[in-house]
């Protein structure tokens, strides 16, 4: 092989290296959401999982030399290859899904129900040390290169680590996970540490490709169609796991579960959530026979259940998750949704932000339970901007999952945030069996937030 090729041959390493530690990283975040959510404090776990052990990896790569003790040497061929089978038979647990359902299912068994605590366990186990081992791989191949011009090489190695996360991040988010699927997004990583063995192996035969070659089927059986059929996993994109299951206690009516929240479902006879039954008891049922068509805006599109049979008023439905409308069509309404509703699959507040148009009607429904609280949707501001897009007597109607008698520290939040944009908010519990007497801090319910504006409404007085 001559110098060219050669040195190409090492910064193709290199990429591969920064390529699958970023690809890790995003998909770790994205499996553990219907665990532990998405908020900024369990992806900052997450994130410093990746970036201490990177860190410690360079640093411990640097130091290695080669030896020979035992009758054995340790070469950095061979110091390489065993890092990376190392690194993957930890991570094959660690980016399965089949797998991660036991393991926080585990952890909730034994009391362990904080998420902060659940991801961090996650990420000493699955991460930490995957991480520092492929770390180890940028010091390492630069013992390849000579120590002339030492800077540059240094500044290419870490040009071509880089560029490798870039891809990483910009194409396991924006097009694999969308494209093929998370789970054979996970598969493809795997492929890709299989190329890295296979580069690096004298002999392509070698008990250490061969084991890789293992850890690859094993990867591919974990996150095949088979294993997400029999998940009941009908969409597994970058948004969310889908499923549409049956529950014990409803059965014969198909439930659409979006990242593990009983987000919505629709029985042949029309029943939907009581949640969703009296948001249309107070809005949609309420009005006169007579009332001309209403503008309803939804966000939060969930099944598309809310006012599915209504053919009369004028829905858009608005969500971030183009896969949805599909997926509910096909799964669980059972039929296309009418001509009188709209599907922009967009982010709430660019929605809102690229219209004047306002609405008789706006019922926010994107907070799935406790885990899935977008925490840009909990604002003061965003919930000012909802309110700017509400007609005169207009109707808000929003959907939370809190507690009964404000135990935790969200119920207690939201609805003081509420309540400062709107004034005179009522709440009522969608089931209609409000346990006030609960002491539990974990206990909750579906609670329905609802106000009317009036426009120069004035305020109340205080009886003294």
């Amino acid at each position: 092989m001559n110098r060219v090729n050669n040195t190409l041959f090492l910064f193709t390493i290199i990429f591969l290296e920064g390529y699958i530690v970023l690809s890790a990283e995003l998909l770790s975040i994205r499996l553990s959401i219907p665990f532990v959510g998405s908020g900024s404090d369990t992806v900052s776990i997450i994130i410093a999982a990746v970036l201490m052990p990177l860190a410690v990896g360079y640093y411990a790569g640097g130091r290695f030399k080669n030896t020979y003790a035992k009758g054995k040497s340790r070469t950095i061929r061979k110091k390489l290859l065993t890092n990376i089978i190392i690194a993957s038979i930890i991570l094959l647990p660690g980016l399965s899904y089949f797998v991660l359902i036991f393991f926080f299912d585990a952890l909730d068994k034994i009391g362990l129900e904080h998420n902060i605590i659940k991801i961090s366990l996650y990420s000493l186990i699955f991460l930490v040390t995957p991480v520092y081992l492929l770390g180890q791989t940028v010091p390492l191949i630069s013992n390849y290169f000579s120590k002339d011009k030492l800077s540059k090489i240094t500044g290419k190695m870490l040009f071509f680590s880089t560029i490798g996360s870039f891809f990483g991040s910009l194409l396991t988010t924006l097009f694999l996970m969308d494209a093929i699927g998370v789970n054979n997004t996970v598969t493809l990583l795997f492929c890709l540490l299989f190329i890295l063995i296979l580069m690096l192996s004298k002999d392509k035969a070698s008990h250490l490709s061969i084991s890789m070659a293992c850890i690859l089927g094993f990867a591919c059986i974990l996150n095949s169609s088979s294993v997400s059929e029999m998940l009941n996993i009908v969409k597994n994109n970058k948004y969310s796991t889908m499923m549409i299951m049956e529950l014990k206690d409803d059965i014969g009516t198909p439930h659409l579960i979006i990242n593990n929240n009983d987000s919505s479902k629709y029985a042949p006879d029309g029943t939907k959530h009581d949640y969703v039954e009296l948001a249309e008891r107070l809005t949609i049922e309420a009005l006169p026979k007579d009332a001309p068509p209403k503008d309803i805006l939804i966000i939060g599109a969930g099944g598309f259940t809310f006012g599915h049979n209504d053919r009369k008023n004028n829905f858009i439905y608005i969500d971030i998750d183009k896969d949805l409308k599909e997926i509910s069509e096909k799964y669980l309404l059972k039929e296309k949704i009418q001509e009188n509703k709209t599907f922009y699959p967009l982010p709430a507040r660019a929605y809102l932000a690229g219209t004047n148009k306002k609405f008789d009607v706006i019922l926010l429904d994107a907070y799935l339970g406790g885990l899935s609280i977008p925490e840009h949707l909990v604002t003061q501001e965003f919930f000012q901007e909802v309110k700017a897009h509400l007609k005169d007597k207009g109707i808000l109607v929003a959907n939370f999952i809190t507690s009964p008698n404000f135990k935790n520290r969200f119920s207690k939040n939201i609805d003081n945030t509420l309540r400062s944009v709107f004034p005179y908010i009522s709440r009522q519990d969608a089931h209609g069996d409000n346990n006030i007497w609960t002491t539990s801090y974990s206990q909750n319910s579906n609670y329905i937030y609802i106000y009317k504006f009036h426009k120069g409404q004035e305020d109340g007085l205080i009886y003294h």
